[in-house]
């Protein structure tokens, strides 16, 4: 674990993409547990912001983890946009 955490503040680009996807995984839960509460929610325009700005496999594995939004096929989309925007951030800048 101590070789993980080395490598990614080593590394600003795997360390963005770390937490980028984690902070979409962890909204999407917190939105998962509003929608079940009948609370605000957030709004889906950040949720696929975020996974367009490189949070796509969290989202993705989100979806997978708290069965959240994967009626609604934008997100998919989106989030599937958002790995291949990992895959070239990491092929041009690693």
């Amino acid at each position: 674990m101590n070789d993980l955490l080395q490598a990614l503040l080593n590394n600003p680009l795997w360390f963005y993409l770390f937490i980028v996807n984690v902070y979409l995984f962890c909204l999407m839960g917190y939105d998962k547990r509003k929608a079940q509460k009948k609370q605000w929610r957030v709004p889906e325009s950040n949720l696929l912001f975020v996974g367009l700005l490189g949070g796509g496999l969290g989202g993705l594995l989100a979806q997978k983890v708290f069965h959240h939004k994967t009626r609604k096929r934008k997100f998919y989309i989106c989030f599937l946009l958002g790995v291949v925007t990992d895959a070239v951030l990491l092929y041009f800048f690693h």
